[in-house]
């Protein structure tokens, strides 16, 4: 009998913790989302340094109204905060992302951000 409660016991306790990362990683997620589209670089990375993250690391994982960060970044013509993501990336990963063929068909073509982009793809 004690076995199965302690068993019981981990099980619940194991779940708890399982479910509180999800709801704190959701809230990061949004207020990265949240400084992008406002271009603030110094809360950005504020917010990744706090956190201990490398945007490197975590790039993938965020999508921001289903966009990737530097087309998120583009859409809202948030100069400073693209220049910062841009740099964090390797340059193959940017090159490899089709950012530029997005802002391109939709509109974006002559934005500042694109010149980011083929500098460090370049490299």
């Amino acid at each position: 009998m004690k076995a199965k409660f302690i068993t019981l016991a981990t099980v619940i306790a194991a779940t708890s913790f399982i479910s509180a990362p999800a709801a704190a990683n959701d809230q990061l997620a949004q207020s990265i989302c949240s400084y992008v589209a406002a271009d603030s670089k110094n809360n950005l990375r504020k917010t990744l340094s706090d956190n201990r993250l490398r945007l490197r690391n975590v790039y993938d994982g965020i999508v921001c109204d289903g966009l990737p960060l530097v087309r998120h970044a583009i859409k809202h013509n948030a100069a400073d905060a693209a220049g910062f993501i841009i740099s964090q990336l390797p340059g193959s990963q940017v090159a490899a992302s089709g950012d530029i063929e997005w802002a391109t068909s939709n509109g974006f073509g002559t934005s500042p951000i694109i010149a980011a982009i083929k500098e460090r793809s370049a490299s």
